[in-house]
């Protein structure tokens, strides 16, 4: 008679049995649905994954962005039309933004500036042109290319103005945030007193004393005027990004690879090009793309209230500095480069913001 001591043993044997023999059975079919995703045998080679590399992360978070990567097209075909499209297309109507058509179909009676699509004659060589956007003002000037004109003195103001200042800004702030002391003590005084400064009074006595001078220096390529507003906006334009890269270079110049450097002998100058500078190239790219958005309003704004880009030479804000005597007349006037100046701010916005969240993998949008 077996006795019940020996029979919870023989049970507990038996329910172990069972359970191990339910495990092995899962395994193996673990072990069937794997050899079935990586193929017909279970200890065949997989080829191995490729990593990606920090661009391509970059990469492949931006193309996400359907704003992002639109606005750049717009730019690109911006830039293309600025550059290439207006004077092909001064060739092709025989006539510059600068000519001037009075006597002709360009004046209506009343002598306001003729409409859209208006058909003009030269008084005087007699040849026909067209005026596709209208007439400009009462001299008789073709809109369509003023605005075309225009954008390459916008695009030339704020990119070459985003250049100088982030050069500026960067190399005084990766001095200060990399040496502090008294090094960052004297510029970041300086960049309060810039920051406190009143620029618009600068500008005005500018324009009053030595702007026409300024004016006309072009060197072969740029618009007159440009060179006055890249001297305005790189002296009143470097403290933002200089305040930005010396916040980063403060955090960068404390992790463990500086150190290292520091400790094999590197100089501060080795250090702060191979080092310090590459870690800056993701808030620069960004912030260089918003700023550009911010020169182009500020372009429009000064030629707007005369201190800027001043006639002949065409601009977004002097075309809209002349539409308002037109306004009940021909309200397109101050449409056409209201509405060039909102999309390029736009897509220059949109690209940043697209980028900043390329840039950082934890942003979510």
């Amino acid at each position: 008679m077996v006795s019940p001591m020996v029979h919870l043993c023989l049970v507990f044997t038996v329910s172990t049995s069972e359970r191990q023999e339910r495990v092995m059975s899962q395994g193996a079919g673990l072990s069937a649905a794997v050899a079935m995703e990586s193929g017909p045998e279970l200890g065949e080679q997989q080829e191995a994954v490729r990593a990606r590399g920090y661009w391509e992360g970059v990469w492949l978070r931006l193309r996400r962005d359907r704003l992002a990567i639109a606005s750049a097209f717009f730019i690109v075909f911006l830039v293309v039309v600025a550059f290439a499209g207006a004077p092909l297309a001064k060739r092709m109507l025989g006539h510059g933004p600068n000519d001037i058509f009075i006597g002709s179909e360009a004046i209506t009676a009343d002598f306001l500036p003729a409409g859209p699509w208006t058909h003009v004659t030269d008084p005087v060589t007699g040849e026909k042109t067209i005026f596709i956007l209208g007439t400009a003002d009462r001299l008789g000037r073709d809109e369509f290319l003023r605005l075309l004109y225009g954008a390459q003195v916008s695009l030339e103001v704020a990119v070459l103005s985003t250049i100088g200042v982030m050069f500026i800004g960067v190399l005084l702030g990766a001095i200060a945030g990399y040496y502090r002391g008294w090094v960052d003590t004297v510029i970041s005084r300086v960049t309060e007193v810039t920051m406190a400064f009143p620029g618009l009074l600068f500008i005005i006595a500018l324009a009053a004393t030595v702007g026409p001078r300024i004016d006309n220096i072009t060197f072969g390529f740029l618009g007159k005027g440009v060179v006055t507003l890249l001297l305005i906006f790189w002296i009143f334009g470097w403290f933002y990004p200089c305040r930005v890269m010396r916040s980063q270079v403060l955090s960068v110049r404390e992790k463990e690879y500086i150190e290292a450097a520091r400790m094999v002998g590197a100089s501060d100058w080795r250090i702060v090009r191979s080092h310090v500078l590459p870690h800056l190239v993701a808030p620069m790219i960004v912030y260089s793309t918003l700023i550009v958005a911010t020169y182009v309003l500020g372009e429009a704004g000064l030629s707007f209230l005369g201190l800027g880009i001043k006639t002949p030479t065409a601009s977004w804000g002097n075309l809209l500095a002349a539409a308002p005597e037109y306004y009940t007349a021909q309200p397109w006037l101050m449409v056409w480069p209201g509405l060039a100046i909102l999309l390029t701010t736009l897509a220059f916005n949109l690209l940043g913001d697209g980028l900043r969240d390329a840039f950082d993998p934890r942003g979510v949008r």
